[in-house]
């Protein structure tokens, strides 16, 4: 008999940011204590003015708490004692913060946008506490100091789910002046090839547009790398190379953790993944065939038709079996490995952007943490391949900003 609890894990806790869904907790206790929804009715102008000061109050002394726990946990971050932390002991999943979080300051700038202390019937929502999670991140790189690396995902980031970067693409002038202020920029995508042909297809408007500014004398050795695979390809600007992306020997780049990761050890991961999802295929009948690549595997749709497009629940049923199963196995014990949703197929692949974001800080020369910003589309705890490059989120840009904290 299917259970409300296994119901609730299986179809929602998976898909919840847990330090989001615990400051929404804390809020909507002054919304419910102070929102007047019988305002409308009241002639009285005063009442809105008085309810939304009290709850502007209420709330920017709850988000600075929060900060102030933050705080606490970076503290013990850097005494080895992370896990005595109140706020680990408060939400269980959090990770490391590379710097602290500015909340109340961010509250106050999207409250004015936002208006969210003036609202009656909605309280503070997820996308509300992600926005202001982002904008004090923002307000915390902006005051402890410069940047040096911005990181980004590729599909529903930079470009939607299997486009690619065309000349026209209004990030392309975002980008450029990232590097005309000599920041680096890291691509790190799921797509996984070896050859940087594939990649300049996805990314050729970018690139040709670095190309024309260093031609035209507005950049000078601009630092651009790809990490494709997750964590697997490094590519990286070149001018001369004809598809202007310059193939970096593995060994050249990867993490020391990494040399471990042996090569009868991935294919064993791979076996035990494409087992799970052949599984998948056969229990929810899909329409599917299977990739299997030199360090990933997935299912695609078998046909480009309306009725091998898979559904939403089917995607996450296959990415749940499939962690599961190889969560249990003895093959994935031994290797970090990511199983996520690509949009319309699932893909399983070896290590995940975590090891890559830390594998471009290292190849550029040992860029901090504090000093690196990660921007994806996809923060949940399953199923999503941006959510363990911090402990709940990242920049998002699809609800605006979060950044360099890591899971």
């Amino acid at each position: 008999m299917t259970t409300r609890y296994r119901v609730e894990y299986a179809l929602k806790t998976h898909r919840r940011d847990q330090l989001i869904e615990w400051i929404k907790g804390l809020l909507a206790v002054p919304f419910v204590l102070h929102s007047q929804p019988t305002a409308a009715f009241d002639k009285n102008g005063d009442t809105l003015s008085i309810m939304a000061t009290t709850s502007h109050r209420r709330y920017a002394e709850i988000l600075r708490d929060v900060e102030e726990l933050i705080n606490d946990h970076i503290a013990h971050q850097r005494n080895g004692t992370q896990d005595r932390s109140k706020l680990k002991h408060l939400v269980p999943t959090v990770g490391t913060f590379f710097t602290p979080l500015l909340l109340e300051k961010a509250f106050d700038y999207q409250d004015q946008q936002r208006r969210i202390s003036s609202r009656r019937f909605v309280p503070p929502s997820f996308n509300d506490i992600r926005l202001i999670l982002n904008t004090a991140q923002i307000l915390s790189l902006v005051e402890s100091g410069p940047l040096e690396l911005v990181t980004f995902d590729g599909d529903v980031t930079l470009y939607d789910d299997g486009q690619c970067l065309t000349e026209e693409n209004p990030v392309i002038p975002r980008l450029l002046r990232l590097l005309e202020a000599g920041l680096k920029i890291g691509i790190v995508t799921a797509a996984g090839y070896t050859d940087g042909a594939k990649y300049y297809a996805r990314l050729y408007g970018l690139l040709e547009a670095i190309k024309a500014a260093v031609r035209g004398g507005k950049l000078r050795s601009p630092t651009l790398i790809v990490l494709g695979g997750e964590s697997n390809y490094l590519f990286r600007f070149n001018i001369e190379c004809e598809n202007l992306l310059q193939f970096v020997p593995r060994g050249e780049w990867i993490l020391e953790d990494m040399r471990s990761w042996t090569e009868a050890s991935i294919q064993a991961l791979l076996d035990v993944a494409e087992e799970a999802l052949r599984e998948c295929i056969n229990n929810l009948n899909l329409s599917a065939q299977i990739l299997r690549k030199e360090r990933a595997v997935g299912i695609i749709p078998s046909s480009d038709s309306a009725s091998s497009k898979f559904t939403r629940e089917q995607l996450e049923e296959t990415v749940l079996v499939t962690q599961k199963v190889i969560d249990l196995s003895s093959a994935g014990k031994k290797l970090p490995f990511c199983a996520f949703n690509g949009g319309n197929d699932v893909f399983v692949d070896i290590g995940d952007k975590s090891w890559g974001v830390l594998a471009c800080q290292s190849f550029l020369g040992g860029i901090s943490g504090s000093k690196t910003l990660h921007v994806g589309d996809q923060f949940l705890s399953v199923g999503a391949n941006d959510f363990k490059v911090s402990p709940q989120g990242v920049l998002n840009p699809r609800a605006s900003l979060n950044s360099s904290r890591q899971d």
